[in-house]
């Protein structure tokens, strides 16, 4: 599959530099741009190359996030978190990754208290 990386390249340059800081929470789900990543690396979809996270830990502008996926695919690393805009939802731990908050385009909702608590747990159990 060819990606088209010269147009996310573009996008990014805008997002650093024209992008405003979102204000955030950990549970929080945003709309984010990924962009295109490298071999299995989840990647943003659609022309703004985002994807729904999760955010796991405030850092100031940056924090920690989980992206979200709709497939039904079993694995350890995906935890079935509910329904996110009216379609069942997963959270994708083996792709943690650290973002600056540019490039949250628009805030989804909360998660669940306690869904987000057995995430942590599943986390903490990587260790």
């Amino acid at each position: 599959m060819q990606k088209d990386f010269d147009n996310w390249n573009n996008q990014k340059k805008v997002i650093h530099n024209s992008g405003e800081n979102k204000f955030y929470h950990p549970r929080d789900i945003w709309w984010c741009r990924l962009g295109l990543n490298i071999g299995y690396e989840q990647d943003g979809k659609d022309v703004d190359f985002e994807r729904p996270v999760l955010i796991l830990k405030a850092f100031g502008k940056i924090c920690l996030v989980a992206p979200l996926t709709t497939s039904l695919q079993k694995h350890k690393y995906r935890i079935p978190i509910g329904l996110i805009e009216e379609k069942k939802a997963t959270v994708i731990l083996s792709q943690i990754k650290v973002v600056d908050t540019k490039r949250f385009s628009e805030k989804i909702g909360v998660l669940n208290k306690e869904v987000f608590i057995n995430i942590q747990k599943h986390i903490k159990s990587f260790f």
